[in-house]
C-alpha cells in the first residue's frame, strides 16, 4: 500500500486523473475540431460565452450525452452559459417533444422532469409523439393538467419551437446532438470516440473564443 503523505504526490495524482478524464488536443484544427459559423450569430447575452446544445428528446445520442452534459454544465466557469435548443428538422413527430421542453420550462418543471423524458422514450419504450400523449405524460407526473395544457398550447411555446428551428438553420445544423460556441464555432471533433472527449474539446473551443474576445 502506498501512503501519499506528500502534497506533491497528491497533486501529481490529481493532475494525472484529470488528464485521463479530459483528453486535450495539442492544437485545435479548423475542419477537424470545429467549423466557423458564417455569418457569426448573435447570442442572448454578449457578456457571456454561450454554448448552445441543439438536441431532440427523440435522438438516442442526445439521450446518451445528457448525463455527461448535465455534469459538465454544473461546473461551467462564470463567463460561460449553456443554452439548450430542442429542434425538429421539420419532422412532425419531433414537434410535440420540442413543445414539451418549452412547456416544462414554462411551468417550472424542466429540472425535475428533463431526464424523465429521455428515460420514457429510450429506456421505457414510451411514445410521446402526439399532443394527447405528451399532456397525459406530464399530468401523470404531477403537473396540473390545465396548467400544462395552457403552457403547451401557448403562443410563447409554439413561437419558441419555430424560433429554435430557424436558429438551427442559421447555424447550419445537420444532425443532433450539436454544440456551438458563442455563435462563432460549431464543435465537430470528427475523430472523437466519446462524449467526455467532445466536451473537453468544447472547453478548448471556449478557450479559443475567450482569447479572441480578449484581443478585441
Amino acid at each position: 500500500m502506498i501512503h501519499l503523505r506528500s502534497p506533491g504526490w497528491l497533486l501529481a495524482v490529481v493532475i494525472a486523473l484529470l488528464a485521463a478524464a479530459l483528453p486535450v488536443r495539442a492544437e485545435l484544427v479548423a475542419g477537424r475540431d470545429y467549423v466557423a459559423i458564417v455569418p457569426q450569430q448573435t447570442t442572448d447575452n454578449p457578456a457571456k460565452i454561450e454554448v448552445v446544445e441543439f438536441f431532440s428528446y427523440a435522438c438516442p445520442h442526445c439521450s446518451e450525452l445528457h448525463p455527461t452534459l448535465s455534469k459538465w454544465s454544473s461546473a461551467l466557469p462564470a463567463d460561460v452559459v449553456l443554452k439548450r435548443v430542442p429542434i425538429t428538422f421539420g419532422r412532425q413527430q419531433w414537434v410535440p417533444l420540442a413543445r414539451l421542453f418549452y412547456a416544462l420550462e414554462a411551468t417550472g418543471d424542466l429540472a425535475r422532469l428533463d431526464n424523465a423524458v429521455f428515460e420514457t422514450l429510450h429506456r421505457q419504450g414510451g411514445k410521446l409523439f402526439d399532443d394527447k400523449s405528451v399532456i397525459e405524460w406530464a399530468t401523470a407526473r404531477g403537473i396540473d393538467r390545465q396548467k400544462f395544457t395552457d403552457a403547451y398550447n401557448s403562443f410563447g411555446v409554439v413561437s419558441k419551437v419555430k424560433q429554435a428551428d430557424q436558429m438551427a438553420k442559421a447555424y447550419a445544423i445537420q444532425g443532433v446532438p450539436a454544440l456551438a460556441v458563442d455563435g462563432r464555432y460549431l464543435v465537430t471533433g470528427k475523430d472523437l470516440k466519446d462524449f467526455t472527449a467532445l466536451l473537453a474539446l468544447t472547453d478548448q473551443v471556449i478557450g479559443k473564443v475567450r482569447r479572441e474576445r480578449g484581443r478585441k
